[in-house]
């Protein structure tokens, strides 16, 4: 049996509880380890390549490992909710929509794990949902751009989730 003075001496240091960090943000969705290259997600067909998810040629013989947004999609497990109602939505559904999805394509693009999930109706407008934080931002932020209105923003830290509410009355 060894005392605690030889496993210090080994290169053994005990940590207190209290010098004990916990994660800053617990995603449960992010990849742990960098994948061996090359990886291929069998569901949205998205690349690992260079330590990140991107669109390209799958190669042959390539892993298949399923993508983040993939899983949070077929777990129906949002990362973010954008809220979008009121008087002025209702007359211009249709160009918020198209405005909405225009802009997740463009991000989509650079980004693959960045996707909306569904868009569902509400009592007083639509919820789109999304694989990723950011995207909920964007589509916040790009709504409040072209259409004015209300837009808050609210973070949940320790589920690492964003619900975006934009809203205008006429």
């Amino acid at each position: 049996m060894t005392n605690i003075s030889q496993s210090v001496s080994a290169g053994f240091h005990p940590v207190r509880r209290d010098q004990l960090r916990p994660e800053r943000v617990h995603d449960t969705y992010k990849l742990q380890h960098k994948l061996a290259e090359p990886t291929a997600c069998p569901e949205c067909g998205a690349v690992y390549h260079a330590g990140r998810w991107q669109w390209g040629a799958r190669s042959a013989g390539a892993r298949e490992v399923v993508c983040p947004a993939c899983q949070r999609i077929r777990d129906n497990f949002p990362a973010g909710f954008v809220e979008v109602g009121g008087n002025y939505f209702a007359a211009h559904r249709d160009e918020i929509l198209s405005l909405l999805h225009h802009h997740e394509s463009r991000e989509k693009a650079d980004h693959p794990l960045a996707r909306i999930m569904a868009v569902a109706d509400t009592a007083d407008g639509v919820l789109v949902t999304t694989t990723d934080i950011h995207l909920a931002r964007d589509l916040g932020e790009a709504l409040h751009h072209a259409q004015q209105g209300d837009l808050e923003f609210h973070y949940n830290e320790a589920e690492n989730l964003l619900r975006v509410h934009w809203r205008r009355q006429l």
